[in-house]
């Protein structure tokens, strides 16, 4: 993808927070850089501050922790997602988990530096403000579905809500990620699959 199709990408995803003008559009696209994670490559790791909010025009990327020596899958961001370690990209604090790529994975980016002189440009200040809160407000949802679904759901009930909304993620990332993610192990997972093709 060259590098007009991302920004391209970009100022539609960005759309469905706020749009903005010709003339907003050419500054805001001055504070933008690009980059591509390889395979298994991090974009940030624990005891690291984030520096950068994406957008993500092509590929995939998991969020984990490390427990005890186990990596806990959390969240995962698909093509045209929003990614980054919020927390400690706002609060200049050390990051807590790691995001990895799964796929070869094209980014758009905003460092924090370039996002504070938006804040504090006239012709800007006022849609970033927006566009921040219904950032946040996204991510709030996104969150409180997350854990309402681990204590109100069964894991079958869980995979079955995966399987509706993101029915491309058992093509694209390794089952094991997926099982972790539900709370399961592989072989649960396994057979819950089964179980639900034979319905």
């Amino acid at each position: 993808m060259d590098k007009q199709c991302k920004i391209n990408a970009f100022r539609t995803g960005l759309a469905q927070f706020v749009t903005f003008e010709e003339d907003e559009w050419e500054i805001l696209s001055q504070h933008l850089s690009f980059s591509t994670l390889k395979k298994k490559e991090h974009f940030i790791v624990e005891g690291k501050v984030c520096d950068y909010m994406c957008f993500i025009t092509r590929g995939a990327v998991r969020y984990y922790h490390i427990k005890d020596g186990q990596e806990i899958t959390g969240y995962f961001s698909f093509e045209n997602e929003l990614m980054s370690a919020y927390k400690s990209f706002l609060k200049r604090t050390l990051n807590t988990n790691y995001i990895q790529a799964i796929e070869e994975t094209d980014l758009v980016m905003i460092s924090y530096q370039n996002l504070q002189q938006m804040l504090s440009h006239p012709l800007l200040a006022l849609k970033m403000e927006r566009f921040g809160r219904l950032v946040a407000e996204h991510y709030i949802c996104c969150y409180e579905d997350r854990v309402t679904a681990f204590i109100t759901q069964s894991p079958e009930e869980r995979y079955t809500m995966l399987e509706k909304t993101a029915k491309d993620i058992f093509q694209r990332i390794p089952q094991h990620f997926i099982a972790n993610f539900l709370g399961i192990t592989p072989v649960s997972l396994s057979r819950i699959r089964k179980r639900t093709l034979l319905q």
